[in-house]
């Protein structure tokens, strides 16, 4: 197993800049994922990473030694780093010492809507964002659009919140939304605290292209014009609307519902 124990390492500074900044994982379409439970999901669903890299006390942690012997016996490539250099690489409060380097996929965004997908309109609050991706692999959903403003879903911030749905989903971002809306072949719902149609009265046993927007503007006007439904989740109380993240999940859900009756 390589290490490396000084800071000025080229492949350290790399890795560093991985870790602290968006606009370094964008540019290099690599990110990383943090914590055991990413890891074994990776292993599970995509296979190896590029890098296995590990903290100098990780090693002693059983969960963790024992995806690195897996790894190992493959010949994959793994790096063990002292504690203070891990710790400068990892955003998670007193985790277990692994994270792995992988690349974000890169896709062909489709011609034309045709499954189940969520489109993000200005999302910016990660914890959403991540929130509504694992909302949308749980209930069987396939493609996920971001528009420009949406947070950055390879972040360590959306990784730690889906949870590994990232993995199980079709990612697209920095896509403009409303030629997608536009030349849809399925129906395009959009959420509005001020929609006269209930969600519950519309009928979701065919694909259906969701439409959420930013935490406190909502959908943008030419996304709720192109729409073909605009739909309310009713509610009681006097708490003005729900949280963009449960406002997903409660449609995400009323659609399963509907599909298993």
């Amino acid at each position: 197993m390589k290490s490396i124990t000084s800071r000025d390492n080229a492949q350290y500074k790399e890795l560093k800049q991985l870790a602290t900044s968006s606009q370094a994982r964008r540019k290099a379409g690599r990110t990383l994922l943090d914590g055991v439970h990413l890891c074994e999901a990776w292993l599970q669903l995509r296979g190896h990473p590029e890098q296995c890299i590990v903290s100098e006390t990780g090693l002693h942690n059983p969960e963790v030694a024992s995806i690195v012997a897996g790894l190992e016996a493959e010949h994959a490539h793994c790096l063990m780093l002292p504690d203070a250099l891990y710790a400068a690489l990892s955003q998670v409060e007193n985790g277990v010492g692994v994270m792995f380097l992988v690349s974000t996929p890169q896709r062909e965004i489709p011609d034309a809507l045709t499954v189940n997908a969520v489109l993000l309109d200005n999302v910016q609050d990660p914890g959403n964002v991540g929130s509504i991706l694992r909302s949308a692999a749980a209930a069987g959903i396939k493609e996920v659009y971001c528009s420009p403003g949406t947070a950055f879903c390879w972040s360590p911030k959306v990784l730690r919140a889906a949870m590994g749905a990232h993995f199980v989903l079709d990612i697209f971002e920095n896509v403009e939304l409303l030629p997608l809306l536009e030349s849809a072949r399925i129906a395009t719902l959009a959420t509005s605290g001020y929609a006269e149609q209930k969600l519950y009265e519309v009928d979701l046993r065919q694909p259906v292209a969701w439409i959420f927007g930013h935490e406190g503007q909502g959908v943008s006007d030419a996304l709720l014009s192109a729409a073909r439904h605009k739909v309310v989740i009713p509610h009681l109380g006097k708490v003005e609307s729900l949280n963009v993240a449960a406002c997903a999940a409660v449609c995400f859900f009323e659609q399963v519902r509907q599909n298993q009756v």
